[in-house]
C-alpha cells in the first residue's frame, strides 16, 4: 500500500477535528436547529454584511464613520458563529465527513461564493484603478473605502455558502 500525501493525512486529520468538535457543538443552541431560526441568523448575517458594505460606502465621504465597523464586528461575530453551530458547519465540513448529497450542496453553494467574490472584488479594483487617475478625488478616503468594501466583500462570499446552506437545509426528522 502506498504511503499516505501530506494532503491525504492532513485531510484526515481536518476530519477527525471536525468530528471531534461536531461531537462537541452537536447539542449546543438545541431550539436554534429549526428552520425557521436559521434563517432569522441567515437573515441577520446579511442584514450585518450588508451594513458592512454600507459603511465602507459612507466612509469615503465620512472616515469618522469606519468607527462603526466596531460594534458590527461585534454583533457579527457571535452572529456568524451561532449560525455555524446551529447547520452543523457544514459548508466548511471535510469531504470524508459528508455523505454524496451534502458534498454537492456544500460544493455547490461554495461554487456561488467563489462567484460572488470575484464579482464584488472588481468593484474596489476598478474604483482603485480608475479613480488613481482622478485628481479630483480623495484618494486616501478612496483608498481606505475600497479596502473595506474589499473587507465586506471577502466577509460576504465567505459567509454566503453557509447562510445558503442553513437557508435551505429542511428540518431535522424527529424521529433521528
Amino acid at each position: 500500500m502506498p504511503a499516505e500525501s501530506l494532503l491525504d493525512r492532513y485531510e484526515t486529520y481536518r476530519t477527525r477535528r471536525f468530528l471531534k468538535n461536531e461531537e462537541l457543538t452537536a447539542h449546543w443552541l438545541p431550539n436554534w436547529r429549526t428552520q425557521k431560526r436559521r434563517r432569522a441568523l441567515a437573515g441577520t448575517v446579511m442584514t450585518l454584511l450588508a451594513t458592512m458594505f454600507v459603511i465602507a460606502i459612507v466612509s469615503y465621504f465620512s472616515i469618522t464613520a469606519a468607527v462603526a465597523w466596531l460594534p458590527i464586528t461585534l454583533v457579527f461575530l457571535p452572529t456568524w458563529t451561532c449560525l455555524q453551530i446551529v447547520s452543523g458547519r457544514q459548508s466548511d465540513a471535510p469531504r470524508h465527513a459528508l455523505d454524496e448529497r451534502e458534498i454537492t450542496e456544500r460544493n455547490s453553494a461554495r461554487s456561488i461564493g467563489l462567484s460572488v467574490a470575484q464579482t464584488l472584488l472588481l468593484l474596489p479594483i476598478f474604483a482603485l484603478l480608475f479613480g488613481a487617475a482622478i485628481d479630483s478625488l480623495d484618494h486616501q478616503s478612496l483608498a481606505y473605502s475600497a479596502g473595506g468594501f474589499a473587507l465586506a466583500s471577502i466577509l460576504f462570499s465567505g459567509c454566503l455558502p453557509a447562510v445558503l446552506l442553513a437557508w435551505n437545509r429542511p428540518d431535522d426528522d424527529p424521529e433521528d
